[in-house]
């Protein structure tokens, strides 16, 4: 395992013919050939590839894999001319920017194509596709699986990793490299099993772990992507306050900023074991601080399996909070002062509480205007001409459309989607009366289009943003 996350360096270099050091990389490369044979490096190849160009087509992916082993396997062999390597990746480059390339597309290559050797290679070698917005992996049955296994075993082992990759490419690659290698060796040994179906239930049973850990690293990872540390924290505060409204904010803040500092190290590609480690820590943190005020945490927290309970405590839904105090309104001089940024993160948290239902990418949307708010306010000429005249803003169109977006995730979550869609179309009458059918049907489609993407918790931030 050591020696395949050493490669991962090699890789993001090696894509699109980038290299920080005619030799130093060669060298690299060549090392990690040798010791892998060709076909672990061509299987590490598929999987950080289809990662980084995770919006490419397996054809795409195909053709970039086999110009990265040609090269590898061309260079790499005893006597190969030294400037081998070199010459190659300036080719791969070259053929990155024609017209006809073969590689995965990206919005970026034609800006970076303007530049020439090394400064084109380090430009394309950074480019990255961002995340899909849901994993769109399905894993066929377990006859399908076999069927598909027995006809061409390197062709469905190749389309495997392309597809298990680039659904899951905000996973660490030691998790992908894991939850991969095991499921294409459940996938060998239970289709030439006499007895395949209880071979498959044993073996889904020991992979279950590290396939929690997968879905939730992609997950949480993809979060602190779209995010950055600062935000990721606030959205975790307010999850954690929306779970437990009882828990105060003092006791829930160390928590999500763990959380944050976890993701931070962890979703880091090649460090190994750190999203399992740290993930357990930080489950075993909040289910000591938690457990006691919330029967469903405590619930959560039972198992021996850490991985397990966190996925666990994820899945909680929102609750109603209970009759809280009034919520202190944040002066202007505190806005501004020292801790402005540490109080206005506590009075979205008290909104959070108040609104359990209330969608994170709404939560996200406030941190964000509350950010740009102050930034703006407390270095303007009069700051506290600036802060009552957002504030006056803010009281008077903030409300309709929190009640709105709580209202719609909590029938979201309590109705089957039928019943929501009835619901909603009612509420739409009445609210838009004036409504024509065409616009009544866009606005039912809109909002339910939202509520089934943005209502749940494992909703993509990114897609969820350009919805708000």
């Amino acid at each position: 395992m050591r020696a395949a996350l050493a490669l991962l360096l090699v890789l993001v270099a090696t894509a699109h013919a980038a290299h920080r050091g005619k030799a130093y990389v060669r060298e690299k490369v060549c090392q990690e050939y040798r010791m892998l044979g060709k076909e672990n490096f061509r299987t590490l190849t598929i999987i950080a590839n289809s990662r980084k160009y995770s919006n490419g087509t397996f054809e795409e992916i195909g053709h970039l894999v086999r110009e990265i082993v040609s090269l590898a396997e061309t260079c790499c062999a005893d006597g190969a001319d030294p400037s081998c390597y070199d010459a190659g990746s300036s080719a791969l480059s070259v053929k990155s920017c024609s017209a006809e390339s073969p590689f995965p597309a990206h919005p970026g290559t034609a800006e970076c194509c303007t530049h020439e050797g090394l400064e084109r290679k380090l430009c394309l070698a950074a480019l990255r596709h961002p995340p899909q917005p849901l994993p769109r992996y399905l894993q066929p049955s377990d006859e399908e699986l076999c069927q598909a296994f027995r006809k061409d075993p390197r062709e469905f082992a190749d389309r495997f990793l392309y597809e298990y990759s680039s659904s899951y490419s905000q996973a660490p690659l030691p998790v992908l490299l894991g939850s991969t290698r095991t499921f294409l060796s459940m996938v060998s040994t239970c289709c030439i099993s006499p007895a395949p179906t209880a071979c498959f239930l044993k073996e889904k049973l020991q992979r279950k772990t590290l396939s929690l850990l997968t879905l939730t690293s992609n997950r949480v990872c993809s979060r602190f992507s779209a995010y950055g540390k600062d935000k990721v924290t606030f959205s975790y505060l307010a999850s954690l306050a929306q779970k437990v409204p009882t828990a105060p904010f003092e006791d829930l803040l160390p928590l999500a900023e763990n959380a944050a500092e976890v993701f931070s190290q962890c979703c880091d590609p090649v460090a190994e074991d750190c999203m399992q480690n740290k993930l357990s820590e930080h489950t075993a943190k909040a289910c000591a601080a938690l457990s006691a005020r919330d029967r469903r945490f405590a619930d959560c927290c039972k198992g021996k399996n850490l991985v397990e309970n966190y996925f666990c405590i994820l899945a909680l839904p929102p609750v109603p909070a209970p009759k809280l105090p009034e919520a202190l309104e944040l002066t202007n001089k505190e806005l501004c002062g020292k801790e402005g940024a540490l109080q206005a993160t506590r009075s979205l948290f008290e909104l959070a509480q108040k609104y359990p239902s209330l969608p994170d990418a709404i939560l996200a949307k406030l941190y964000d205007t509350s950010e740009k708010v102050r930034e703006e306010c407390c270095s303007a000429k009069d700051p506290s001409a600036c802060l009552d005249s957002k504030r006056l803003q803010m009281e008077a169109e903030l409300p309709p459309v929190l009640e709105m977006a709580s209202q719609l995730c909590e029938q979201y979550t309590k109705l089957n989607f039928l019943d929501f869609k009835k619901r909603l179309k009612e509420s739409l009458t009445q609210t838009v009366p004036e409504a024509s059918p065409a616009l009544l049907e866009q606005l039912l489609e809109q909002r339910a289009s939202f509520a089934s993407t943005c209502c749940t918790p494992d909703a993509p931030p990114l897609l969820c943003a350009s919805k708000v």
